[in-house]
């Protein structure tokens, strides 16, 4: 897998969504700001292996605690130095994500390397999220960075379900930043339990994060979306990436691989609602089939301008949406990050009409 940001090495590192996975870095120099505890998307580093064209020999950031080895090797993840990642990842692009091995045992042989990278299993089919999102339940309790945005609370007094794939921390801050209590759940919560705790005013919405893996082999999830989305009265429900993808299939519709996915921070996409067109960041390797979501229902409210890909949609009369690509970005820009305040727009009706 790789990535073309040119910053935000760290919280790539630490994006759940690339569990299990080794990560290139297209950017030619990594390791200049070091790693630092505030910058984690998630409770460590998540990648199975890290590949750079030239390490930092110094890292320069008066926000670090260590530098990019020493944190890497605190996490027991292997790096390699040296490879042209540029030339690397343009073989990915056209020959498709492939599984690959990295070791620092000499003795191995390369033969055995490769032998290893073949037997590894396919992404497809497998449910990635059971392993990366949380087990159990508890209250978001993370702050805010120190450079986030300031500002009204509009989600005052709402609270967030948010059934974790392996979602992001930036996520919930931009919802606790508009003032949103936000409960993390397992991915595989049942649709009578949250139905129950909305209808007794408990939770205001439904949030569905992004996370690593195959979409169709998210089965329980998908069948606790599929249950809300049928259900009355309609619950204010928002998925983004993963999350988006499980919502899609919840209505019916159809989901592909992508042959190396999209990946970084400088993606284009056009909102159908504005005709604007934001600067995304985006870590996917799933698209959802637009002609399947049209025909179930679904709604295409922004779509990928490289491609044509669908990159969000909105169920017909129903508070339910999604987002392929990440408002909340670290790294990226910040052109999307509206879509909270829409979600939490959707949630305050519910909420006052109960």
């Amino acid at each position: 897998m790789f990535n073309t940001a040119l910053t935000g090495y760290q919280e790539s590192l630490t994006d759940p969504s690339y569990s299990g996975q080794i990560l290139v870095q297209t950017t030619p120099m990594i390791g200049n700001t070091g790693a630092n505890p505030a910058d984690e998307e998630s409770g460590g580093v998540r990648v199975a292996g890290v590949v750079v064209h030239e390490l930092a020999r110094r890292h320069s950031n008066y926000r670090a605690s260590e530098d990019l080895p020493a944190y890497l090797a605190r996490s027991g993840v292997l790096g390699i130095e040296g490879v042209d990642t540029r030339a690397l990842t343009r073989v990915l692009r056209s020959g498709g994500v492939m599984a690959g091995a990295i070791t620092d045992d000499a003795s191995i042989e390369d033969a055995d390397l490769v032998a290893r990278a073949q037997l590894a299993p396919s992404m497809e089919g497998q449910n990635l999220a059971a392993g990366a999102g949380c087990t159990g339940e508890s209250l978001w309790e993370g702050k805010p960075t120190a450079w986030g945005p300031e500002g009204e609370t509009p989600g005052e007094g709402l609270v967030v379900l948010a059934l974790d794939c392996g979602a992001k921390s930036n996520i919930y801050r931009n919802l606790t930043r508009r003032g949103c209590r936000v409960i993390a759940a397992a991915h595989d919560t049942p649709a009578a339990e949250i139905r129950a705790r909305f209808e007794r005013d408990e939770i205001h919405g439904v949030f569905i994060s992004n996370g690593p893996g195959d979409p169709a082999a998210v089965g329980a999830t998908v069948e606790t979306l599929r249950e809300l989305i049928a259900g009355e009265p309609a619950i204010p429900t928002f998925g983004i990436c993963l999350g988006h993808q499980l919502l899609a299939l919840a209505t019916g519709a159809k989901t592909y691989k992508l042959p190396f996915g999209h990946r970084g921070a400088n993606q284009p996409v056009r909102s159908e609602l504005s005709g604007r067109v934001e600067i995304t960041s985006q870590n996917h390797g799933f698209a959802v089939e637009a002609g399947s979501l049209e025909a179930a229902g679904g709604v295409v409210t922004h779509v990928h301008l490289n491609d044509g890909t669908v990159a969000g949609f909105r169920m017909a009369g129903k508070p339910v949406f999604s987002v392929q690509f990440h408002p909340e970005a670290s790294p990226g820009p910040h052109d999307s990050e509206g879509i909270f305040d829409a979600f939490v727009a959707a949630m305050r009706p519910a909420a006052a009409s109960r």
